[in-house]
């Protein structure tokens, strides 16, 4: 496979990867049955309840894994009376497997991302923000745009947890600012993803169909750029234009903390030879990567005294008693205190939403959805829609019924579909893993109501790189 380095460094996000039951045999139709109507106005209830997560402060995840159990509950009922629960069974096994390699991978980023933040790597980059004197305004361009060109080569989901690090450490008490750049964050990611084949998972799905070849996704660049940059720019103009209230220090990295950086590379590389090289799920050489951070947790506690002794001589040769203090800095690091220190709200909320989308394809109602739309509308329209519902429920199973329809669409299409489906997960917070990712990170300042108020602005860009690629790419319509 060509490009194999690139193929996981982008496929390492693994965002909300649930895709329709895959049963080789043929399934019970309920779209009209009391247990699918059911089934609906379950995850609808779930759905509201996780909206008004801010104002009844019930965690997210319990909706959702109440209304998990109880679909497929039903479901598992109806099969057993018409004696096939083994379909059910292999679908729900199906979707468990998927889960199963979101939250491992998931589990090793975040456990990362928390020991990079033991040893105080984003204390030390908030100081060298602040001794830029950067202010709000430069901070939310500037992660946003590294959200925009790092997500394509790292992930969106990774990306978004990262500068949501960066920004939660900056903005001190500022709850304004952080919202503002988790949407901005969010908006960078989702974009950054859509105009590569290895950006996103619905893009790599298009292109392994031979629906568009590799060098035919270039032309969603531009609509790309501009989806991210039309709500940025009108955000921006609400960002306060003033300094951090964070006082500039000096920060001392634990020992230890730059090998974690490295290491986190070369976790992702391990990440993207399995899947590239050996056509392994990439979560294999993610769980691998764990093991290098405990082995490296070993040699620090091992490797303990020796250092400290290095230090202290250090210190008193040089005379000096402030480093003396800092000793501290040298203290061992602990694998399993960063893995407990997870967000697992957020881990059991994508297991929900993950079980409630599969109840719901195995029931029909995606296949019904994508059968109406590319039968009756025309296709433009409907690849429209794709996006509108991508914001609502996981992209992945969409753009599988999608593909599993194999409607007759010109190139342009088929890349207004892969646009609009990578891209429209922005509208909503619980639209795409990055923004459910980023409520959990940044819990009570980035909800799902303070990304809804700007929801105007980010359909102005998407509808924007929709009108950008129309006009651009006007040929590949023919």
């Amino acid at each position: 496979m060509k490009l194999q380095w690139s193929v996981f460094v982008t496929l390492l996000l693994l965002p909300f990867s649930t895709l329709a039951a895959n049963t080789t045999h043929e399934t019970i139709p309920l779209t009209q049955s009391t247990v699918g109507y059911a089934s609906l106005l379950i995850f609808g209830a779930a759905y509201t309840l996780v909206m008004l997560e801010e104002y009844l402060k019930l965690r997210k995840s319990k909706p959702v894994l109440l209304a998990a159990g109880l679909i497929w509950a039903m479901i598992g009922y109806v099969y057993t009376q018409h004696g096939q629960i083994e379909i059910a069974k292999e679908a729900l096994e199906y979707n468990l497997l998927e889960y199963a390699e979101l939250l491992l991978f998931l589990l090793v980023a975040m456990t990362y991302i928390s020991a990079m933040e033991e040893r105080r790597l984003f204390d030390a980059l908030q100081a060298w923000m602040v001794s830029k004197g950067f202010n709000f305004r430069a901070l939310f361009w500037l992660t946003g745009i590294l959200a925009f060109f790092i997500s394509p080569i790292a992930d969106n989901l990774t990306t978004a947890l990262l500068m949501c690090a960066v920004i939660m450490k900056v903005a001190g008490d500022n709850q304004k600012f952080i919202n503002l750049a988790c949407i901005n964050i969010v908006i960078a990611a989702n974009a950054g993803g859509a105009f590569s084949p290895f950006g996103d998972i619905t893009t790599l799905m298009v292109w392994q169909a031979g629906h568009v070849s590799f060098s035919e996704f270039q032309p969603l660049f531009l609509p790309s750029v501009v989806n991210y940059l039309v709500p940025a720019l009108v955000m921006s103009l609400f960002v306060p234009n003033m300094k951090p209230n964070v006082v500039h220090q000096h920060v001392e990295l634990k020992r230890g903390a730059r090998r974690i950086v490295a290491l986190f590379i070369l976790t992702i590389a391990t990440a993207v030879a399995f899947h590239a090289v050996l056509h392994f799920p990439p979560v294999i050489g993610m769980m691998m990567g764990l093991a290098y951070l405990q082995f490296f947790g070993y040699f620090l506690r091992k490797t303990l005294k020796a250092s400290l002794h290095k230090k202290a001589a250090l210190a008193i040769a040089n005379r000096d008693d402030f480093a003396l203090k800092r000793l501290g800095s040298v203290v061992p690091f602990d694998v399993f205190r960063r893995v407990s220190h997870a967000e697992w709200d957020t881990l059991l909320f994508f297991y929900g939403v993950v079980m409630c989308v599969g109840g719901l394809s195995l029931l029909g109602y995606l296949g019904l959805i994508s059968e109406v739309m590319y039968t009756q509308w025309d296709p433009m329209w409907a690849n429209i829609m794709v996006g509108i519902l991508s914001a609502i429920v996981d992209n992945i199973p969409v753009m599988f019924a999608v593909l599993t329809m194999e409607p007759m669409m010109s190139i342009g299409n088929w890349l207004l579909v892969t646009l609009t489906a990578g891209v429209g997960g922005s509208l909503l917070s619980i639209g795409s893993a990055a923004g459910v990712a980023l409520m959990g990170a940044a819990h009570g300042k980035y909800t799902f109501f303070g990304h809804l108020k700007w929801m105007p602005v980010i359909a102005l860009g998407y509808v924007a790189s929709i009108l950008v690629h129309l006009m651009l790419n006007a040929n590949l319509f023919n």
